[in-house]
């Protein structure tokens, strides 16, 4: 086990092909970084089909709480930090096992496959969960064992919540904002407490969670908005949501630089943030945006 976490054999024969493989490798591991998933995630939740983007949301940000909690835990190196030779061709923080572009990607695209049952995004997704994580390992910041390790959390996580998600959903439907809205609360603030400790990924990934599902449970009882409106209106919909979206998490990490204690901070910056996707936005679209007869 530890020979194949420190395995760089695969990791140096594909970097023989840098430089030239630099700007496309980066590129698609771009596809897996939070600035990504910050933009696509709304776009399906706010202007295509708000059932599945609710679901993407929260199995997304389930993945990447196990993921993060997982890195914290297991502290395991990144190549570069093991042979001097590998070339770190991006940036990577924290623990390397298991890769958290593999598991994004393994949970994003196979989820939304899925759902929509669409020929070619099942083509698109089967690309992307295989050169994401290969993006990973040519520029030096994943052992092979990582990519396993996220492809296997990954599946094991998208096969619990396509069991779940159906049952969970009726029971947000059914019970009473007034005992659900003030359970989740709680939890957010014992959660908050239960990860300060665990470093600034779990702190960011578990704070969006909750966040965003106090944000469907608001959403589901208090505003009701649906996605089937003209293309204009989901463009003006996405525009406005991404600016007050911006406004959030840039203007909250400038403003609370500084602040202490730090953990504190950032974890109500993210809630917020996915409070913000979940319920502050889609009660402004429909309050401002109207919507036309509803379907979903």
């Amino acid at each position: 086990m530890v020979a194949l976490l420190s395995d760089t054999s695969l990791i140096l024969w594909l970097q023989q092909f840098s430089p030239t493989l630099d700007l496309p490798f980066t590129l698609i591991t771009a596809l897996g970084n939070e600035s990504f998933f910050l933009l696509f995630l709304p776009l399906v939740y706010w202007c295509i089909h708000r059932r599945i983007g609710a679901g993407l949301a929260i199995l997304f940000l389930i993945s990447a709480s196990v993921n993060a909690i997982a890195k914290a835990w297991i502290g395991m190196p990144r190549p570069f930090m093991v042979d001097p030779s590998v070339i770190q061709l991006a940036a990577a923080g924290g623990n390397g096992f298991p890769s958290g572009h593999t598991q994004g990607a393994m949970v994003v695209w196979s989820y939304l496959a899925v759902r929509f049952q669409k020929t070619w995004l099942w083509w698109l997704a089967g690309a992307l969960i295989v050169f994401i994580p290969l993006s990973r390992l040519y520029l030096g910041v994943h052992f092979p064992a990582d990519l396993a390790g996220g492809y296997v959390i990954g599946g094991l996580l998208v096969f619990a919540f396509f069991k779940a998600e159906r049952p969970v959903a009726e029971k947000i439907e059914k019970h009473s904002s007034s005992r659900s809205i003030p359970v989740l609360f709680a939890a957010t603030v014992a959660t908050a407490f239960l990860v300060k400790d665990q470093g600034p990924y779990v702190i960011s990934a578990v704070a969006a969670l909750m966040g965003t599902s106090l944000g469907i449970v608001l959403e589901r009882h208090w505003i009701g908005f649906q996605t089937n409106v003209s293309m204009a209106k989901r463009s003006t919909r996405y525009l406005t949501g991404v600016g007050g979206l911006l406004v959030i998490y840039i203007g909250l990490k400038m403003g609370c630089a500084e602040m202490e204690p730090s953990w504190l901070f950032r974890f109500v910056r993210y809630g917020l943030v996915g409070l913000w996707i979940a319920a502050g936005a889609p009660f402004l679209f429909h309050r401002f945006i109207k919507q036309q007869k509803p379907t979903q």
